[in-house]
């Protein structure tokens, strides 16, 4: 305890604008200092979650869960692995920036909010959130996509209900945040089936859920329903390279019933997967 400690935290993604940096900051704090010490055990999830809720489901990788315990001191509010990555390793994501600066409410601030004044959380926490949760886990250990993507959206959706019922409401999605919902559920319709899966966090930005075997089809519907100048460009697409390129098509497999939208609506994309924590 004596010792003096310089710490440096860098992210290589937006912060503060949804897509769980803060998550990402206090889980390898708290990992870097256990090494440092010598510390282990399930508790460092819980230490995680005093800095930020979300951070104690990443110091595992995989799929994690965060149980909430009942203990008055939250120290049983732990979380636990599901599935290690390797489970479901078909599992890709692409992350569309919209808005790369910090937020207006910040996630804590926003739930502090919504368990204060929204009427719908309660019933959300006490009858939506187990049974989905039961579903997740059992869509993920049949490696179940068209089930994983309904309630993730389902779930997503709901979740900003309940900020919009927040007084005053926090308003975390805007225009081209729902005009990617409206890409999404026509980018499916016209596939047949579920093959995309949106979830937005407390930001605009969008996570995309995709198997491996429709990443190209997926990355080119994208591209083509939110036209960019900097499509070409290296730093466009980001994170694991696919090997696809934009083919003269009007939306998804030729067909015209994809939304087009205005020229550079998204700053750039992140294509990513499962991980294996730090």
């Amino acid at each position: 305890i004596d010792w003096k400690l310089h710490i440096a935290s860098h992210n290589n993604f937006p912060t503060a604008a949804g897509l769980a940096s803060s998550a990402a900051g206090y889980a390898c704090l708290v990992q870097t200092l256990a090494f440092l010490y010598g510390v282990e055990g399930e508790e460092l999830t819980a230490i995680a979650r005093q800095g930020s809720g979300s951070a104690c489901r990443s110091l595992y990788g995989g799929f994690v869960r965060w149980h909430m315990g009942n203990r008055s001191d939250g120290s049983d509010s732990l979380a636990l692995p599901v599935a290690p990555a390797e489970h479901w390793p078909e599992l890709h994501i692409f992350i569309l920036v919209v808005n790369d600066a910090r937020k207006k409410t910040s996630s804590t601030k926003g739930m502090q909010f919504a368990v204060e004044t929204s009427d719908l959380i309660a019933h959300r926490a006490k009858h939506c959130v187990p049974e989905r949760i039961a579903a997740l886990i059992q869509a993920i250990a049949s490696r179940d996509f068209q089930k994983l993507a309904e309630i993730t959206m389902r779930d997503s959706n709901q979740f900003h209900a309940i900020a919009l019922d927040t007084y005053p409401p926090c308003v975390y999605m805007n225009d081209v945040s729902h005009a990617i919902v409206e890409f999404v559920h026509s980018y499916n319709e016209a596939a047949g089936e579920i093959k995309l899966a949106y979830t937005f966090d407390a930001g605009p930005n969008a996570c995309l859920y995709v198997l491996e075997r429709d990443v190209c089809a997926a990355l080119v519907a994208i591209k083509t329903s939110f036209p960019n100048e900097e499509e070409h460009s290296v730093e466009y697409v980001k994170g694991i390279p696919v090997g696809c390129e934009l083919k003269e098509s009007n939306g998804f497999n030729g067909n015209a019933s994809l939304p087009i939208n205005n020229k550079n609506l998204l700053k750039y994309i992140i294509h990513t997967r499962i991980g294996n924590g730090i």
